[in-house]
């Protein structure tokens, strides 16, 4: 069975991963249309079916694309403030969906969302998926079954790092240079670390709490760039998450401790250590061709409508966690470091 899917958006993610990741599920899914707010901008993806934009004329719009019943799904990323009206028609619609995350802008938005999801306004049985490529990363994967091995978790500690210049071609994007959202690169980018995290620590460990400070490092990043935070966590224990794109740090670490050793992952790299870390006992696997999970997280999608049943990892309500975390963490930084409870996690 092939699915016929449509592309809505043609910005840097759908160019350089969306598209080459529906590609690549040929066996799966069949690209049938483009649409994007501009003729010039579908046009750019240089794909041959048929185009859709907001200037194309009667017969081109979004809504048309809609009504093609040899389209069964839709591949979303657009604007983060955008994306929910269009999530809310292609539901109405009956196509399946698959949407970038963050699920919306803010909690109150993405409740709406999830409620409108629940609601018999959906068409024909579509189904919400949303798209968060870190729960698909082998090595994050691979981590957490090690993990899992260790015994209790008995502490972690994430550190992401970066530097966004301007001129770069994720800063000149419009709608992030100017971001109308809370928390600019930290609710874009922030969230994929948050949901990294999230996976490694398991239900046993996961954040009940929080407390964070916040700050602007570069004036171009509005309205803040890095956090720092303390988690505190359902078995009793506490970690760390910090989260700069504005700093001369670089690079990414997530690590857990646990009763009979620890694990970190280091981009493609997994680190399992038996006992405690001076002790030297480890094995590292590395996962070369991992890539960035968008190609496992489509096919995931993909085989997930086929078999009739959304796939857990690309639920609304684990996206909708993944939000809280972040907006609580800037609302703790706003008050001065003032604790927060978490309670869709």
């Amino acid at each position: 069975m092939s699915i016929g899917v449509a592309i809505i958006g043609s910005g840097i993610f759908v160019r350089e991963e969306h598209l080459p990741a529906v590609l690549a599920a040929k066996e799966y899914l069949t690209l049938k249309a483009v649409y994007s707010r501009s003729l010039k901008s579908a046009q750019s993806l240089e794909q041959n079916v048929d185009l859709y934009s907001d200037d194309s004329g009667s017969g081109k719009t979004y809504h048309d694309l809609l009504l093609r019943d040899d389209i069964q799904a839709v591949i979303l990323a657009l604007p983060i403030l955008s994306q929910p009206e269009y999530i809310e028609a292609a539901l109405a619609a009956g196509k399946h969906v698959l949407a970038e995350k963050p699920i919306a802008g803010d909690i109150a938005r993405a409740e709406k969302l999830i409620e409108y999801y629940k609601s018999d306004k959906v068409k024909g049985g579509a189904t919400w998926a949303v798209a968060e490529n870190f729960r698909f990363l082998d090595s994050f994967l691979y981590a957490q079954q090690e993990i899992q091995k260790l015994g209790r978790v008995t502490g972690f500690r994430v550190k992401s790092f970066g530097n966004v210049k301007k001129g770069g071609k994720y800063f000149e994007t419009a709608w992030r240079k100017t971001p109308g959202y809370q928390g600019g690169f930290l609710l874009d980018g922030g969230v994929h670390f948050v949901a990294g995290t999230r996976l490694l620590l398991g239900e046993e460990a996961k954040p009940t709490g929080l407390t964070a400070y916040t700050t602007l490092l570069l004036e171009h990043l509005p309205p803040v760039d890095t956090v720092n935070s303390v988690w505190k966590c359902k078995s009793g224990i506490s970690g760390t998450f910090m989260n700069s794109f504005g700093t001369t740090f670089s690079g990414s670490e997530y690590s857990v401790a646990c009763e009979k050793g620890s694990v970190t992952v280091e981009r493609s790299k997994v680190t399992v250590r038996q006992g405690e870390e001076n002790e030297g006992n480890l094995k590292v696997e590395e996962f070369k061709d991992e890539g960035s999970g968008v190609k496992q997280e489509v096919k995931a999608w993909a085989e997930s409508i086929i078999a009739g049943k959304p796939n857990p990892r690309q639920s609304p309500e684990l996206a909708l966690g993944d939000l809280e975390i972040l907006e609580k963490m800037l609302k703790s930084g706003e008050a001065d470091g003032e604790k927060q409870s978490l309670q869709y996690v």
